[in-house]
């Protein structure tokens, strides 16, 4: 699994013009599902979003995660991420959970997540989606299991 991780002061997601998803302070995750991840692949990411550690503490050193902070998290399914480049000019995706296991997985930890955070808004799985998003730092981590 991969959870392209970004600390954001604000972010929201819509679909059809309409929010389905907003946070303020916190962390949006755009999350991509390969085909041979596992149920403890889906754990270990959540424990890594929740945990990792991007926000600053009183030194101004990034030593709190979205946990210490008490932040919001946005998850938002992109596939794309999960696109082999190497070669050509056009993505391959042959390593890309098929949609149901990727809809599952994804699913899967998003309630993992709400159970340890109490803001938790999503995207929606296969639709066509518009992220919004205010990028504090820049901060942004490229998380894998």
């Amino acid at each position: 699994m991969i959870g392209l991780l970004q600390r954001v002061s604000r972010a929201s997601v819509s679909v059809d013009g309409k929010t389905i998803g907003e946070i303020g302070p916190g962390l949006l995750v755009l999350v991509a599902i390969h085909r041979d991840d596992t149920d403890a692949d889906v754990s270990r990411l959540a424990e890594r979003i929740l945990g990792y550690r991007v926000f600053p503490d009183a030194n101004d050193r990034m030593n709190r995660s979205v946990l210490d902070e008490e932040g919001g998290l946005l998850l938002v399914p992109q596939f794309t991420l999960a696109a082999d480049t190497k070669k050509g000019t056009r993505a391959s995706f042959t390593k890309a959970a098929p949609p149901a296991m990727g809809e599952d997985y994804f699913l899967r930890l998003v309630e993992l997540c709400r159970q340890r955070l109490d803001d938790v808004a999503t995207g929606r799985f296969g639709a066509d989606m518009k992220v919004s998003l205010i990028n504090d730092g820049p901060v942004t981590f490229w998380l894998e299991t």
